[in-house]
């Protein structure tokens, strides 16, 4: 039967449903807030979800929106509310929920919901590109993610600064309402036909290498800047140049104020890597739920060894590398020695001496955490009885040092 996903934060009703359904034969997992609802809804992947509106942490509906903006939408979602109102259920319907049921819920109609919902032909659009809205828990994207929308809410256009191993495409896909046209310029070289330009009405436009613009393209990109609010288009330009920098190259100076006038720093891959296997996992996750490649996951060590690259190609060269390395891969998990791409070998204990002691200590920590957890199969139970370390300091350490342990094997 089917995997059911229920999520409530009162524990009567979680067990009340889980019982009914499991008598029906399906196989239920439980969670209570939010948060347990994006881990179970990552490792699980359940055909179905009931969800609750009123939610101490996280409501219901902000949930089922960040999962519709982060292309996780893929399953039916059904909401439920002892407080709902007509003006609730429209909006949940609206992002993406197929029903909505009042507490208390009926037997027969919580049945009838739920056999409507696994009977649904999957007709789940294209998952949306990975946003940053996917990362509640990184500080960095997320207040990425509260300035981008602040900008967006004051202008339609936003310019980024970057370095070389930039975010700014995975910025730029923040602000892309879902199901709007997306324009990469950069592809186009800047240039872009004033009628090709009408058919992206509503659209999100993204040029990234600023400076890099000829002449002519210039003046092809003031023409778009004038048409923005005529087509309702927002833009979003990433570069490495500044204010002064295009102007002694030459650049029209009320075209430099245009571009400047709403600017934003964005975080590089390397000021956010205790959160890139995080991302590694879910730009991984996208892509086989886009069917792009098949069901693949990183073993602990790969990820250690994508954690400690530098990236200078920035997202999309990471993006490439994972999309590589997922088709390349015979077996369902993505080793180091079985892909040379990842130019290396499983990591050996070793620890440099000529590092700063902070540098060593880190080292060694890292090599020491990624040969207990492949030992112990990423079960934390053992692991922190293993390293004698409490359960709250060893998450907070392996997260520290880029590592994340699975909650799979918990009870294994």
């Amino acid at each position: 039967m089917a995997k059911l996903l229920i999520v409530d934060d009162e524990i009567g009703i979680r067990e009340l449903l889980s019982e009914i359904l499991r008598d029906e034969g399906h196989d239920v997992i439980l969670a209570e807030d939010a948060s347990a609802a994006r881990a179970a809804r990552n490792v699980s992947c359940p055909d179905m979800v009931l969800l609750d509106i009123w939610m101490p942490d996280t409501d219901g509906i902000t949930l089922l929106r960040e999962w519709a903006a982060s292309g996780q939408l893929t399953m039916p979602v059904v909401m439920m509310s002892g407080h709902g109102t007509i003006d609730t259920a429209v909006e949940a319907t609206r992002v993406g929920a197929i029903d909505y049921l009042e507490k208390p819920i009926a037997l027969q109609k919580l049945l009838s919901a739920v056999k409507r919902g696994l009977q649904r032909t999957p007709s789940v659009p294209a998952p949306m590109p990975l946003t940053l809205t996917a990362f509640p828990d990184s500080p960095p994207l997320r207040e990425l993610h509260r300035r981008l929308r602040q900008a967006a809410s004051q202008s339609r256009l936003i310019l980024l600064r970057v370095g070389a191993d930039h975010l700014a495409e995975f910025a730029a896909r923040s602000l892309q309402t879902p199901g709007a046209p997306w324009l990469d310029l950069g592809v186009l070289n800047g240039a872009i036909d004033p009628a090709q330009l009408m058919s992206f009405q509503g659209g999100q436009i993204y040029l990234a290498g600023l400076e890099h613009l000829t002449r002519t393209h210039q003046k092809n990109l003031a023409y778009i800047v004038d048409r923005l609010e005529r087509h309702d288009l927002r833009l979003l330009v990433a570069s490495a140049a500044g204010r002064e920098d295009l102007l002694a190259a030459g650049w029209d100076a009320a075209l430099v104020e245009r571009l400047f006038a709403h600017v934003l720093t964005s975080p590089a891959l390397a000021d956010i890597r205790a959160d890139l296997p995080e991302l590694v996992r879910r730009i991984l996750r996208h892509l086989v739920e886009s069917n792009e490649v098949p069901p693949r996951h990183f073993s602990l060590a790969a990820l250690a060894q994508l954690h400690r690259r530098d990236w200078h190609g920035g997202y999309g060269e990471l993006q490439a590398a994972i999309r590589g390395l997922a088709l390349a891969s015979t077996e369902e998990e993505i080793t180091v020695s079985a892909n040379g791409l990842l130019g290396g070998t499983e990591p050996s204990a070793t620890v440099s001496f000529d590092q700063p002691l902070r540098d060593a200590r880190e080292t060694f920590e890292r090599l020491y955490f990624e040969h207990h957890l492949r030992l112990e199969k990423g079960n934390m139970t053992r692991l922190a009885q293993k390293t004698g370390l409490e359960r709250t300091h060893l998450y907070r350490k392996l997260r520290q040092l880029g590592l994340h342990g699975g909650r799979r094997h918990e009870e294994s």
